[in-house]
């Protein structure tokens, strides 16, 4: 089966549709599939849902969805650093489904084992819980949070070989690995392609049968909030 693409446009090619659910890989501008992303914007898809932690910046990464007006829902647990995601939400144009960042993960991950729900005490006595089926166990409430089934996974490796084995680079793992899992299809973008059984077994952080087609190409890694120490006086 082949597995490594030519570009983003390719990979991506057959399984963009309006109105898909899509999840997206990475936290802030760590990690994130900005070629698939650059890809999926040119393709002029609409009506979106995307569930990622959160939209990128304005102009990079999400934002460039958000502001070509693709995006209509976002299931996410930061809207920070993007003043486009907010004005949207603020305005009643974009709909969001906040998630606390360990249940959106786990909501992912849930996905990918078929799993189609979970009880969990975060959010409880909150707005969070609103409409949510509330259970006790031991004394104690908790609420149902579903399993999310994406129609396609976007994520960002460091390494992969042929296969779709990935290897993700310290923080940029993330969100990576359970937004990968969930999709019914999962397109990984990577740095590098190595051959086929260069990878050690034991450093591999998501199989590939996870993956379903791949590709390699170059990344800007723009530095989402760059701080710098103040020059010494001579």
């Amino acid at each position: 089966m082949k597995k490594v693409y030519g570009s983003a446009a390719e990979a991506l090619d057959g399984l963009l549709h309006d109105g898909m659910l899509i999840a997206a890989g990475g936290f802030g501008l760590c990690g994130i599939p900005e070629l698939l992303i650059d890809a999926i914007v040119a393709s002029g898809v609409k009506d979106l849902t995307v569930a990622s932690n959160n939209a990128g910046v304005d102009g990079f990464g999400l934002g460039k969805l958000l502001e070509s007006r693709q995006i209509r829902k976002m299931m996410s647990s930061y809207v920070g650093e993007n003043a486009e995601f907010m004005r949207q939400y603020l305005a009643g144009e974009l709909e969001l489904e906040f998630n606390p960042q360990g249940t959106l993960a786990e909501r992912m991950r849930a996905g990918g084992c078929g799993i189609p729900g979970f009880y969990t005490k975060t959010g409880v006595g909150t707005v969070i819980a609103e409409g949510k089926e509330v259970k006790t166990f031991d004394g104690e409430e908790y609420i149902l949070e579903r399993g999310i089934f994406a129609d396609l996974s976007i994520v960002k490796a460091w390494k992969a070989d042929d296969t779709g084995n990935l290897i993700f680079r310290k923080t940029a793992r993330n969100f990576n690995p359970p937004a990968a899992m969930c999709g019914k299809v999962c397109v990984a973008e990577v740095e590098e392609i190595v051959p086929r059984g260069s990878i050690d077994p034991d450093h591999i952080h998501l199989p590939g049968i996870y993956v379903h087609r791949l590709i390699q190409g170059q990344h800007e890694k723009r530095i989402e909030q760059r701080t710098v120490r103040k020059r010494e006086e001579a």
